[in-house]
């Protein structure tokens, strides 16, 4: 970036770098233009990313999913994000005020700060660090601090175990991405990432994930740690909705809520961006050779084409590796043999049953275009006694299947309650 200020100064405004008495200004006015792009492009990703995981959530669960704001529902994460802006900012009264109200800050620091080494393409990065990558893996770290803070401040035993389980989890698997970090680093013998990038090639085949048996398995154990890392399934232990509330942001409302999932969702940039350089050549463009981009780089004359290449090439793997496939969570439910059978004596076996053959009638009808709320997993039933939802019993849901009426909703009881 500080070669880039200087020809700009050079060549266009005509003043040597090295005696003009604007360049640390012009150099603080473009660090806050890069600083301030990069972070619009972190939340804007990220938004894109949480509508486009909704979406596929929903195909799923045979639901529509946001499809209300802009065409396809895409622009709604703008909606969310404004509503989060204008919800009030509560802060427990019990909690720790100062650490309650920094703690998301140091989340969003450490997601923001790892765009200044991460390649966008050929020569396009805020800076050229030499220990680059150890950088990431510094920084990152942030995250954690943010996290396991949120859940101490909030003084609730929820967002404690919420905060001491992503301490755990992170620190769980800095061990096995750290040693995987170490094949590429010795491949290159740089921690450069731009050195890394160039020690590889453009065709697969000099990638460092398929030049060694190493490198091949580096590359699905980073993938692993990292996923679990940024608290993606199946490693949202941090959270777990099934066991705790909401896990370490239990008690945070308005934006400070709304960052700790704008730095889940954009650290899948940051994930996807690192497994790049390290093991899919990163920036290199097929079919053009190393020497082929030394000869330009002697000639001082690299092609425009070169730089939109490289990062089209960069973009197209990271939204590769964010967008691999995963199966819903009932697939291996759905793939049991017989599992849809209904009389086998077993209650258990017969509930399991029950569900099955829902969720198979309910997405029938959602690939026809006609969805029967009847046939959802779980009726949602009010009861008249207090008020409150219910789920039906195993015994009601295959009297359903069967054919026969099922009972009225008063005389409807919760599972343990019979």
């Amino acid at each position: 970036m500080k070669d880039l200020i200087d020809r700009i100064i050079l060549h266009q405004l005509g003043h040597d770098p090295q005696t003009w008495p604007m360049t640390q200004g012009l150099y603080l006015v473009m660090m806050m233009v890069v600083g301030a792009a990069l972070t619009t492009f972190g939340a804007i990703f990220a938004g894109l990313l949480s509508w486009w995981e909704r979406r596929l959530a929903a195909r799923i669960q045979s639901r529509v999913g946001p499809n209300r704001v802009g065409p396809q529902g895409i622009l709604q994460f703008a909606a969310d994000a404004l509503k989060l802006i204008l919800k009030e900012d509560l802060i427990p009264a019990d909690s720790d005020h100062i650490l309650f109200r920094i703690a998301p800050y140091f989340v969003m620091i450490g997601f923001i700060l790892t765009f200044v080494v991460l390649p966008f393409g050929y020569r396009l990065s805020p800076t050229n660090m030499n220990v680059g990558l150890f950088y990431v893996v510094s920084i990152t770290a942030l995250v954690v601090v943010g996290i396991l803070v949120s859940g101490w401040a909030s003084n609730s035993k929820w967002s404690l175990f919420g905060g001491i389980r992503a301490a755990a989890q992170v620190v769980s698997y800095e061990i096995p991405a750290g040693m995987a970090i170490l094949v590429p680093i010795l491949m290159s013998g740089s921690l450069n990432m731009h050195d890394i990038i160039r020690a590889q090639g453009g065709a697969p085949w000099d990638w460092f994930m398929f030049q060694t048996p190493w490198g091949y398995a580096a590359f699905f154990i980073l993938f692993v740690a990292m996923l679990a890392e940024g608290n993606r399934t199946p490693f949202d232990l941090p959270e777990a909705e099934s066991e705790i509330v909401a896990g370490y942001n239990t008690e945070y409302s308005g934006m400070r809520f709304g960052y700790f999932f704008l730095a889940e969702w954009g650290n899948l940039w940051v994930m996807s961006a690192v497994l790049s350089t390290l093991f899919l050549g990163g920036w290199q463009v097929p079919f053009v050779s190393m020497a082929r981009l030394t000869s330009w780089e002697a000639a001082g004359h690299v092609p425009v084409w070169f730089y939109a290449a490289s990062a089209l090439v960069f973009i197209a793997k990271v939204l590769v590796l964010i967008a691999h496939p995963r199966g819903p969570d009932d697939e291996s439910l759905l793939e049991v043999p017989g599992a849809d059978r209904i009389g086998s004596g077993d209650p258990r076996r017969d509930h399991r049953a029950a569900l099955v053959s829902m969720v198979r009638r309910s997405r029938q009808r959602a690939s026809r275009g006609r969805i029967d709320s009847r046939h959802a997993a779980f009726r949602v039933l009010p009861d008249r006694r207090v008020g409150s939802i219910r789920r039906l019993r195993p015994q009601d849901a295959a009297q359903h299947l069967s054919g026969r009426r099922p009972r009225r909703p008063d005389q409807l009881v919760a599972h343990g309650e019979d």
